[in-house]
């Protein structure tokens, strides 16, 4: 078991404002698969472990289409990071295991 295992409640400080989402996250050695959920609806993610640091990518249609790109890293029961909103440069991101 990782320490990035279990569920987290994620907060993503947007331009548009804060969007929160619940990530259910399992390891497998250097990938993770998982769900998210929130106001954008349900997805299922997958990704790379890498130490103690998440990578993934979303595709959302909501409120445009775009490719999201998260990078979060885990110490303890927190979670940081940014995620790459397209050509809308960045948003950082944080967490608590929930």
């Amino acid at each position: 078991m990782s320490a990035a295992d279990g569920t987290w409640k994620i907060t993503i400080n947007t331009p548009m404002g804060a969007q929160e989402v619940t990530a259910e996250i399992t390891t497998s050695g250097d990938t993770f698969t998982g769900k998210t959920s929130g106001r954008m609806g349900d997805a299922a993610v997958a990704g790379k472990v890498d130490g103690d640091t998440l990578t993934w990518t979303a595709d959302i249609t909501q409120p445009m289409p775009m490719t999201l790109e998260f990078t979060a890293t885990v110490a303890g029961d927190a979670m940081t990071g940014n995620v790459k909103l397209g050509a809308f440069g960045n948003a950082p991101l944080t967490g608590v295991r929930a």
